[in-house]
């Protein structure tokens, strides 16, 4: 190749990256603009809701002494603010905001928030791919460790697959609660609580009471497992349904239980799921039983007996009070038509 011809590309390249210099201080410029209009937006809505929180405090007071019309009029008001809160979580959803205590733990004070909706759905749906693999890992481990490896050292590498398992999905759906996903109630705490149980199972030591619950916790966690895959199958269905519907928000989650929206065409799972939930509870009642004999000497034995019971009672009553909510729901419905 000739000079002139070096000349010629490294005059291109040159003129490339002038116009690659224009093109990020536009970006600089527009992302400055960002970080104001979301600073704006941010302090609008909190304003907002300091203004929303006194009004609601007002009109408590006003119910009291107001007549039927004024009556009518607060309710009317009462809706259309809790309207607004509802527009303003969708609004947050797209905004940096502050970590809550558990992801400033463990990541720091670092924004977590997507802001574009492709960036969100691209999160959760690999979120829901982890969910599905490792509940499909955990099952075949689970049928391994008790079927064909009798070894302490492959119980420990299951336990810890737990431990990570479960920290890795509290952590991620932080995230996704961050960024506009509606999880909350017990199935969020669901999975703390099996974090520690899964902590607590690594650090029992080998002995006679290890061995007495080692097969009947394995054997739960193999239809846990199975259990869960199903859930996902099916909701995963459902939920695919009712968002082409506009039925239900695009970053609704599968969840290890039982909600409302789960109601039609999903209600052939729930013997599956208070099978499983009594299935803790014979767990809870089987290390109690060991904890009070008199040569078990290991505190691991009384702390999963009272995690099991903590996760039945959870499970079990959050999914009867949906079934309630629901029956109560329905009865209204036909009465109305009648």
């Amino acid at each position: 190749m000739s000079l002139p011809r070096f000349q010629t590309e490294w005059e291109e390249i040159d003129e490339e990256y002038q116009q690659l210099q224009e093109t990020h201080k536009v970006y600089r410029q527009k992302l400055e603009e960002l970080t104001n209009l979301q600073a704006t937006c941010s302090g609008a809505i909190s304003k907002q809701r300091k203004c929303l929180k006194d009004l609601r405090l007002s009109l408590k007071k006003c119910v009291q002494t107001c007549d039927e019309t004024e009556l009518e009029q607060i309710k009317d008001i009462q809706l259309q603010i809790k309207d607004k809160e509802n527009v303003f979580f969708d609004m947050e959803a797209y905004l940096p905001k502050k970590n809550g205590l558990y992801l400033n733990l463990v990541l720091g004070n670092v924004n977590v928030t997507l802001l574009s909706n492709q960036a969100k759905f691209a999160y959760k749906d690999e979120y829901e791919k982890f969910k599905l693999c490792m509940t499909i890992i955990l099952m075949f481990g689970a049928i391994t460790c008790l079927f064909f490896l009798n070894y302490r050292v492959t119980d420990e590498i299951f336990n810890f697959l737990l431990v990570w398992y479960y920290c890795t999905l509290t952590i991620r759906e932080s995230v996704l609660m961050s960024n506009g996903s509606r999880i909350k109630g017990w199935w969020v705490s669901h999975h703390y609580v099996s974090t520690f149980l899964s902590g607590v199972m690594l650090t029992w030591p080998e002995g006679p009471m290890y061995q007495r619950f080692r097969s009947q916790f394995l054997a739960f966690s193999i239809y846990q497992s199975f259990v869960q895959f199903l859930q996902y199958y099916y909701q995963s269905g459902c939920l695919y349904r009712l968002r082409a519907l506009g039925e239900r928000n695009q970053l609704d989650l599968t969840v290890e239980g039982f909600q409302s929206w789960m109601w039609r065409g999903l209600t052939f799972l729930l013997p599956c799921l208070f099978f499983g939930h009594f299935w803790q509870l014979y767990n809870s009642v089987t290390l109690f039983r060991l904890a009070g004999r008199e040569d078990c000497k290991e505190w691991q034995v009384f702390m999963l007996a009272l995690t099991f019971l903590v996760l039945f009672l959870g499970n079990f009553l959050t999914t009867l009070k949906v079934v309630h909510q629901k029956v109560q729901k329905n009865q209204e419905k036909v009465q109305k038509k009648d």
